[in-house]
């Protein structure tokens, strides 16, 4: 399997059956206790269409990563894909994105580490993303815990 055919297959696979206010709090706080116990840098942000409803920076980011998560969340906001696949996408075609997307890169950016959530029947309603660690890790580290919250729910 290849890689976008991978990270399609992970947007159709990892699907919520419902989000709202608490469910996102409690992905949330999923994922910061999964990157405490790896001491991972990460900033992390769950969103609900434009409201962001959890929002966490460990040791080791700045504010720089705030504005990776915003970058990446507009992507995924625009594309209804995780910014890792845009991007992958774009390198596929022979394009980059910051190139050929015709979007301003201070305001979008198609790496990895944001991704959508998806509600069964209704479609793309928000996004969960980190940032601090290498594109392709960022995007793993959000698709495991997705998928772990969604086992345990």
């Amino acid at each position: 399997m290849s890689l976008l055919e991978t990270l399609a297959e992970q947007e159709s696979r990892l699907v919520f059956t419902s989000f709202d206010n608490e469910v996102a709090l409690a992905l949330g706080a999923f994922l910061l206790e999964a990157a405490r116990a790896q001491a991972l840098p990460v900033t992390i942000s769950v969103r609900r269409g434009q409201q962001r409803l959890f929002h966490a920076a460990l040791p080791g980011t700045s504010a720089d990563n705030d504005e990776w998560i915003d970058r990446k969340s507009r992507v995924v906001d625009r594309y209804g894909q995780s910014s890792y696949r845009v991007g992958e996408s774009f390198r596929a075609s022979g394009k980059t994105f910051e190139t050929d997307s015709r979007l301003d890169p201070d305001r979008y950016a198609a790496h990895g580490g944001v991704f959508p959530v998806i509600v069964a029947g209704v479609g793309m309603v928000g996004t969960v993303g980190v940032s601090g660690l290498p594109q392709a890790d960022d995007h793993a580290f959000v698709v495991a815990q997705v998928e772990k919250f969604l086992a345990t729910t």
